[in-house]
């Protein structure tokens, strides 16, 4: 009856942009609901974005490869009762199935094309050249003029400004090293060829291989350094003694797996002492806007996972302050399942508060591990090792063979400072070293 608009989601709170992978439906095609639609990547996740109605592809508004805006319409769905009227070339062309193939998709402007005629109808633009709407508003956000926009150097296709550009030119502005280019503004339009000379890496002697980077790798590098050009990195380490909550895990871990259907590992256990740290020290539970600091009241607690392919992902568990150690053991091994799967869906990736990330997985004692923005803080658990411990007893002091690790606490010193973050940590150490060793399954 109508034609239902479909638009890039929301992918997480720092995402801005995403990049569609590949349409799983073309023009003409039937989509039942919930069928994938397209498939779409992020520095975060692959994901298949379902359709949210049944019907009829009428028009698929970008192509494959297209970076397109979060929130930005993609496609348009025919539901039923809705007539796709071809275009006078087809009326009297063909059989109905050619017909379908190349109804509407002759029209289908390009990303760009798209993009200029949204431009156009918010106001007159004489600029030449494309500038995507992530690159508008950061120039925005700058206070980056149109004459000095149109003095950075695209490297993306076609002379593109991209993200990595503008942030570029917005580090050596400050620094008081931006310079203009010595090609000229009309060379840089969208038509006009890419005169930026790209160095290709070649290995003289054949001692080195040389492996280009994926497109997920790529993305991954852009937002550890976007974090790190964004954020003021502190990193505190306490060492605690984690004795009593080994034992109570290799007591409980047979009798735990029986009754819940459940392994339980560390990561449920950190995360609970973690959620009760949050809750006596709920402003490290933030993110930064501008000269605004945001107060989150959920506590959704992101967990970095590697994974098989040697690629970083995130999943979050929601509401983390509302379960169990039992409901935090099930969304743990959940969604590192569905991470190594690829499973993942948008809302797994979505609106972390915190992050934790187990470097004792790899047999590491301690880490300094890189801020997810934007959040303000993100705790690493280091491997835990037998040693030697002083203990304190009604008898004097004694030597002990003890189970003993490091945690590691980064915080943006932008809006937390020494006391707030290393109070947290010692808070975190705190509860996890007077673990009730025995406690119930």
């Amino acid at each position: 009856m109508a034609q239902i608009e479909i638009v890039m989601p929301k992918m997480g709170e720092s995402i801005m942009e995403a990049t569609i992978i590949k349409w799983s439906k073309q023009v003409g095609e039937t989509v039942e609901m919930d069928e994938t639609l397209l498939e779409i990547a992020t520095d975060k996740v692959d994901s298949e974005v379902p359709s949210p109605v049944r019907g009829t592809v009428a028009k698929l508004l970008f192509e494959a490869d297209a970076v397109v805006q979060i929130g930005a319409t993609i496609a348009l769905i025919a539901t039923e009762g809705e007539e796709l009227m071809p275009s006078p070339a087809l009326q009297n062309s063909g059989t109905k199935q050619e017909a379908t193939k190349t109804l509407v998709r002759e029209h289908i402007p390009t990303p760009q094309k798209v993009a200029l005629v949204a431009e156009k109808r918010a106001k007159p633009n004489t600029s030449k050249r494309f500038y995507s709407p992530l690159v508008k508003n950061i120039a925005q956000k700058e206070n980056i003029a149109i004459e000095d926009l149109e003095k950075v150097i695209g490297t993306g296709k076609n002379g593109r400004v991209t993200k990595k550009d503008m942030l570029n030119y917005v580090v050596k502005r400050k620094n008081g090293t931006a310079a203009t280019p010595s090609i000229s503004v009309g060379t840089m339009s969208n038509t006009a060829p890419n005169t930026t000379k790209k160095s290709i890496a070649t290995s003289v002697n054949g001692a080195t291989e040389i492996i280009e980077m994926s497109r997920t790798r790529r993305l991954i590098a852009e937002h550890m350094v976007h974090s790190k050009q964004t954020s003021a990195h502190v990193t505190s380490f306490i060492e605690i003694d984690v004795t009593n909550l080994v034992n109570w895990r290799n007591k409980v871990k047979e009798p735990f797996k029986a009754k819940h259907k459940e392994n339980i590992t560390f990561t449920p256990i950190f995360m609970e002492a973690v959620v009760k740290a949050i809750q006596d020290f709920p402003l490290i539970n933030a993110s930064v806007d501008g000269n605004n600091i945001l107060i989150k009241k959920e506590i959704n607690l992101g967990m970095a996972t590697a994974l098989p392919s040697g690629n970083l992902i995130v999943p979050v568990i929601k509401n983390a302050d509302n379960l169990s150690l039992v409901g935090l053991t099930k969304q743990v091994n959940g969604l590192a399942e569905k991470a190594r799967n690829n499973k993942l869906q948008p809302e797994n990736i979505q609106d972390g508060t915190f992050t934790i990330t187990n470097l004792g997985t790899f047999g590491n004692t301690m880490g300094t591990p890189i801020i997810n923005q934007p959040q303000v803080a993100i705790l690493a658990t280091g491997a835990i090792k037998k040693k030697p411990a002083v203990l304190e007893t009604v008898h004097g002091d004694v030597i002990a063979i003890r189970q003993m690790m490091f945690l590691s606490l980064s915080y943006d010193h932008r809006v937390v400072d020494g006391m707030l973050g290393g109070s947290m940590l010692r808070r975190i150490g705190d509860y996890l070293e007077q673990f009730d060793g025995e406690r119930g399954i």
